[in-house]
């Protein structure tokens, strides 16, 4: 009976809440149903992971063969290296692109000119707005065999290079664009921190005689780790889903050994051959393991300090 009537009462509050936010709720709607629609919606279809699918006899209809494309990705010849592959992109994405927002964001806080300050934040946002086709088209532009870069290191007496079609190059290329295209947006977030951080911590720590090196190090940075912390728990939560439409923009066969990710091998698998249900476990399994990395940081950073993500 008590359980009845707690019930009752959150749906009440509930109510009554939906009356008074009404507004606020409508705002949320396109959202949910968008999430609805194409995230736990398309869930249903994860079934075919361990069934032989058919697509004339549907998801029901299709026999169940367990785990067998569980079984034959894990003893492909392509497992290790894509997994490889992936890995090291997403710990290159970490240790470079992640923290070039944050480095980015406190160098435009020490600009004593607001002018200057919002010519540059300006100017930093604009490669996030363009097209990525438009974006790898420069790349190949500026990085051909008689584009520009190569352009100057011949007129410096060096040896043109292939460099969208060099494996030794791939992951260099794809971190470097991704830091020039995202930084100025990446840093959005860390700028909003550092405007909330208590003026009066640094009239405190001017007292004290600390410049403004100190000033970054004892008070910005301090006041802004709880973001830090809750931005890094979600990129580990995306830490195996890298730049998908980047790299099949950018890869050919020629630098499969190093630019395919389990992504792209999925979308191979998926779309090109036709194998649905070999590449539903493929993204599967991506999918767990993303779940999986993005707890465990949530846990680490509990224990760590007091910020969390839930």
């Amino acid at each position: 009976m008590a359980r009845i009537e707690g019930s009752l009462l959150f749906v009440k509050r509930l109510w009554r809440d939906l009356k008074m936010n009404r507004t606020v709720y409508l705002m949320l709607l396109p959202i949910v149903v968008y999430y609805m629609l194409f995230h736990y919606g398309p869930m249903y279809g994860l079934q075919i992971a361990f069934k032989d699918f058919i697509p004339v006899k549907g998801f029901t209809g299709s026999p169940w063969v367990g785990f067998k494309y569980f079984e034959d990705f894990f003893g492909s010849v392509f497992f290790w290296r894509i997994l490889k592959n992936t890995v090291l992109l997403s710990f290159y994405s970490l240790l470079f692109f992640f923290p070039s927002g944050i480095l980015f964001a406190l160098l435009l806080n020490e600009l004593r000119s607001n002018r200057l300050r919002r010519s540059v934040q300006t100017i930093s946002y604009m490669p996030h707005f363009i097209s990525l086709v438009v974006v790898v088209g420069f790349m190949f532009d500026f990085l051909s065999r008689d584009g520009l870069i190569n352009d100057i290191i011949v007129f410096f007496g060096g040896e043109a290079i292939s460099f969208m079609r060099a494996q030794e190059w791939f992951r260099s290329i794809y971190i470097g664009s991704e830091i020039w295209q995202n930084i100025g947006w990446s840093s959005i977030i860390y700028l909003a921190a550092i405007s909330n951080v208590n003026p009066t911590l640094y009239e405190a720590a001017r007292m004290d005689g600390a410049n403004r090196w100190k000033q970054m190090r004892h008070v910005t940075l301090p006041g802004i780790m709880p973001t830090v912390t809750i931005m890094l728990i979600l990129f580990i939560g995306k830490f195996m889903t890298v730049g998908f439409e980047k790299i099949i923009l950018m890869y050919n066969p020629v630098i499969y050994e190093t630019a395919d990710v389990i992504q792209t091998y999925v979308y191979r698998k998926g779309i090109l051959e036709a194998n649905f249900s070999y590449s539903a476990a493929v993204g599967l399994f991506n999918a767990v393991l993303s779940f999986t990395l993005l707890i465990l940081a949530n846990v680490i950073a509990k224990r760590a300090g007091e910020t969390k993500l839930w």
